[in-house]
């Protein structure tokens, strides 16, 4: 990886064009929403281009990337700050939502804690456990991606432990239009598409030689229908339990 590459916080990388391949999904909008329940605000952390902000709410959105804050669409105020030192009173909110977002910060328990302090009622997280996603198959090519990723997502149990949260699989629809790394699992060629994967951070991360690799290889099996022969089936799916999982938690 390029001196460069390191230097710059990931979600100022993949904040670049993010917009064109990351769209909320209609669907897991609805799980997200209804996961939030009976609220009137929400403090949306680590909101990234505010995909997931529900209309109807008083939202306030906190996030840390200029790069992501300039191609917001959503129309809640945002905040530019880090989840692990939110700049709000305690109890501001009657609720705090963080979607896909919780492995780019520096401190998760702190991140979680302030998330607990300025929310009234519940806490809500999409995130990734790594354990029931391992299997995915895109992770046999590129499995730098998941050694990657077990240092920067919290275990899923130790997250479970430290809200005292309720886990809610999320499955990913086959037509996804949110283009995070599970979203395209029944659409392999996706991933050779440099748009499609500079919207995500475990390829921003990746060593270059580890992606030229794992591309290379996937590239292969698309056109010889070995990728067909070994994952065909999943084409029957309408959707597929990746590991993704909704955490709702009592603030208090």
């Amino acid at each position: 990886m390029e001196p460069q590459r390191r230097r710059t916080p990931v979600y100022d990388r993949i904040g670049r064009g993010y917009s064109l391949t990351r769209r909320p999904d209609s669907r897991i909008a609805r799980r997200i929403l209804d996961a939030l329940g009976d609220v009137g605000s929400v403090v949306n952390v680590g909101a990234g281009t505010g995909s997931y902000e529900p209309a109807g709410l008083q939202v306030v959105a906190v996030e840390p990337s200029q790069e992501m804050i300039a191609q917001r669409v959503a129309a809640a105020p945002v905040v530019r700050a880090v989840a692990e030192s939110l700049p709000f009173p305690s109890r501001s909110f009657d609720a705090a939502m963080a979607v896909l977002t919780i492995h780019h910060w520096g401190d998760w328990r702190a991140g979680v804690s302030e998330m607990r302090r300025v929310a009234r009622s519940r806490i809500v997280l999409l995130t990734w456990d790594l354990d029931s996603g391992a299997g995915f198959w895109l992770l046999e090519y590129f499995p730098g991606i998941l050694d990657l990723d077990r240092g920067r997502f919290p275990p899923f149990g130790d997250l479970l432990a430290a809200t005292g949260g309720e886990p809610l699989s999320v499955p990913v629809p086959h037509d996804c239009s949110d283009g995070f790394l599970g979203a395209w699992w029944r659409r392999p060629s996706a991933y050779l598409d440099d748009t499609v994967r500079s919207a995500m951070s475990g390829f921003a991360l990746l060593p270059d030689d580890d992606v030229a690799r794992g591309l290379a290889r996937l590239s292969a099996d698309t056109r010889s229908g070995e990728w067909e022969r070994r994952f065909g089936a999943l084409r029957d799916l309408e959707e597929l339990d990746l590991g993704y999982r909704l955490v709702v938690a009592d603030a208090t």
